[in-house]
């Protein structure tokens, strides 16, 4: 999994791992622990929402949450107007190959746009 440093070191206090270095992100173990536990940290702070949390993954979660619009939106329309192209990529490729895992791990067959769902208009505190 992809973790930025800054990340990892934010992730490592968290979880209480004492000798972290960066060379410790490079272990298959220690970045799968880091980057489910970052994944679940991100989801829980955007609403359990699986394309805000793909887009807060890859560009942060603050970010994630200040795209949201004043009215829900469709997820696709959501992930259309993520402004850095690397970030809305990201967000369709994840969310494209939910399709593929959900029928290799035999989950009940959903349409994107059901997978996508609707992510709920922002919070009126969040700027």
């Amino acid at each position: 999994m992809q973790i930025m440093p800054s990340t990892a070191k934010w992730i490592a206090k968290r979880m209480g791992l004492k000798d972290h270095h960066r060379e410790l992100v490079n272990r298959v173990d220690t970045n799968i622990s880091m980057g489910t536990y970052y994944l679940r940290q991100v989801m829980d702070t955007l609403d359990n929402h699986p394309v805000l949390a793909s887009a807060g993954y890859n560009a942060g979660p603050r970010r994630a949450a200040r795209w949201r619009d004043v009215k829900p939106l469709e997820g696709s329309i959501y992930a259309e107007t993520i402004p850095y192209p690397e970030t809305r990529g990201y967000v369709k490729k994840v969310m494209s190959n939910t399709m593929y895992y959900a029928r290799l791990f035999g989950s009940p067959s959903l349409s994107l746009r059901d997978r996508l769902g609707t992510v709920p208009a922002r919070p009126l505190n969040t700027n």
